[in-house]
């Protein structure tokens, strides 16, 4: 058995996880770990400008492959900035291995320069949260926090003091068994007898399908066609549920249309499957419904659940599919579905734009990018104004991906998941839809691009504001205030950071400026200088949300500020 450095052990480890990259910024507590990393073939160290960025990147990555990806941080601050998009990841559930550094072991305790407790400080955002105290117990350590990243869907973290990360042990072959093929959870068969007849009783069956359906494609829409059954698909199943499926009608929520809120208020009996949709007001109070989960602690916690299957939803609806009764009676599927289309027909309305404008309607942009992205393309959006644009009129085609901070909702995430998808899949366009918030946020990653030369087309939905919080604050009568974004020419200084950068208002030009910014072969900033006063209406107006918005414009006309008003009634109902 040889003798290897407590960081050589970490990277042979990651290397036979099949790791082919680390994010990160290094920094002298880190320096065992970069220089293994360095003499290591099949592996690298993807220097970012700042490690947020490098934990969003290698969320990404492992949301696309499904594969173990890592991050690192050197000692206190450098590892603190992980933790937000640690925990995107781990509220994402997609296996991201962090590597935080430590001060010397010695100094542990004494409030030493930059010390901070990380296995303390990481433990709510990980599965696992161990510190490699002595040389001996690298190996278990490690193959320990493989195992729980991707056995159990969600971060790992390894604490590491830089003077122990020099030292030698033996060290064994690494052996990962949890990369094996791992087995299905099925629920019993009484529970699915059960849910079989109570969907086969009820008459209007609506499916509101998640991210669990990822693997069950086909098994969704033979439910579906013998239910007679609309699916409604949560925006983290966009990507999984909505292609190739006649029985889509679009997202309900407060990023949704009338279609998927109205087939699922319709319903006498909901089927979930493989979703944890939180937004409780848009459940119908007297459905019934059976939900189809693999995290048993999920059924149950949105909406009252009549019977709850703990299992994967494709051996699930294996189960359940010998159970149903064919439906002939398609009224209800039939009424989602027209609805279905005239909420396309209305999207597409409101995707235009005049020559001349000197600003762009925000879905003019989504659609265009629609239309002229790649077969393949992988998205990522911006959390606010960009996510709407992004469930309304993107289209996935099963080779499409759509990646954004749906769950954990931070800001500043496509820029970064950018690059990582770009590194994961080169070859493959992407595409950043960004707000200008969340690009100014970790505009230092614009410097990660460059630097790495990674072709991602960033396109900026500039409104110089924070619309998606002036939405919310017009809804509840408050008065925007600290929203106001004072922006600088974003394509003008992408090209002072020497990448190609373009600017846009006019719509007559948008097409021409997009077909360029895809075509290029590097990496792109497009600034579309997007309308500030849009609104992204909701599927349904709640009485207390129309009395906000009424109280609000009352408090804007007594405030002096009745031209608001007026752009946003040009902005939206003059058209």
């Amino acid at each position: 058995m040889s003798q290897k450095s407590v960081s050589e052990i970490i990277v042979n480890t990651l290397v036979a996880a099949g790791v082919k990259r680390v994010f990160g910024v290094v920094g002298d507590s880190l320096n065992g770990v970069t220089d293994a990393i360095r003499t290591t073939e099949g592996i690298e160290f993807i220097a970012v400008r700042h490690e947020e960025g490098g934990a969003f990147a290698a969320g990404a990555e492992a949301h696309l492959t499904g594969d173990l990806a890592v991050c690192a941080g050197s000692c206190g601050p450098g590892n603190t900035h992980l933790i937000n998009g640690l925990y995107d990841c781990h509220r994402s559930r997609v296996p991201v291995l962090a590597i935080a550094a430590q001060i010397p072991s010695e100094e542990i305790g004494t409030s030493y320069f930059q010390e901070t407790h990380p296995e303390r400080l990481f433990q709510e955002c990980s599965h696992y949260c161990e510190v490699i105290s002595v040389p001996a117990q690298a190996v278990r350590v490690m193959e320990s926090a493989v195992a729980a990243a991707l056995g159990q869907g969600g971060v790992a973290v390894v604490v590491i003091p830089g003077d122990v990360s020099h030292l030698k042990t033996e060290a064994p072959e690494v052996r990962l068994p949890i990369l094996r093929r791992r087995s299905q959870l099925v629920p019993a068969e009484a529970d699915v007898r059960q849910a079989a007849q109570l969907l086969n009783s009820c008459e209007k069956v609506t499916i509101l399908a998640g991210i669990g359906c990822a693997e069950a494609h086909a098994e969704l829409l033979q439910v579906a066609g013998k239910l007679q059954a609309p699916v409604v698909h949560a925006l983290r199943g966009k990507e999984f549920v909505e292609p190739q499926n006649p029985y889509d009608v679009g997202l309900s929520g407060l990023l949704g249309m009338p279609a998927g809120y109205h087939a699922l208020m319709d319903a006498d009996a909901i089927l979930m499957l493989g979703t944890d949709f939180p937004y409780r007001q848009f459940y119908p109070e007297n459905a019934r419904v059976v939900q189809v989960d693999n995290r048993p602690q999920n059924i149950g916690r949105r909406t009252r659940v009549e019977i709850g299957l703990g299992g994967d939803v494709a051996a699930t609806l294996r189960l359940l599919l010998p159970q149903l009764t064919p439906r002939t009676d398609d009224e209800h599927l039939q009424a989602a579905q027209q609805r279905h289309r005239a909420d396309d027909q209305h999207l597409a309305e409101l995707a235009t734009g005049e020559a001349g404008d000197t600003s762009l309607h925000p879905q003019h942009v989504a659609r265009l990018l629609n239309e002229l992205a790649a077969e393949d393309a992988i998205f990522t959006c911006d959390v606010g104004t960009p996510t709407i644009w992004a469930a309304r009129y993107l289209q996935m085609n099963g080779r499409r991906r759509l990646i954004g901070s749906f769950v954990h909702g931070s800001m500043a995430n496509a820029l970064s998941q950018g690059y990582g998808a770009a590194l994961a899949y080169p070859g493959r366009q992407v595409i950043a839809m960004c707000g200008d918030g969340g690009f100014a946020m970790l505009l230092s990653e614009l410097l990660t691009l460059r630097q790495h030369k990674i072709p991602v087309k960033i396109i900026i939905f500039n409104n110089s504001a924070l619309s998606f919080v002036e939405l919310e604050m017009k809804a509840v009568a408050t008065l925007e205030y600290g929203t106001e974004l004072d922006n600088p020419d974003f394509g003008q200084l992408a090209e002072a950071a020497g990448i190609k950068g373009l600017r846009v208002g006019d719509p007559a030009q948008l097409e021409s400026v997009l077909r360029e910014a895809l075509a290029h072969p590097g990496p792109v900033v497009v600034d579309a200088v997007v309308k500030r006063q849009e609104l992204s209406m909701p599927p349904t107006i709640e009485a207390k949300q129309a009395a906000g918005f009424g109280l609000y414009a009352l408090k804007a006309l007594m405030n002096g500020r009745g031209s608001e008003l007026l752009e946003v009634a040009k902005t939206n109902l003059f058209r």
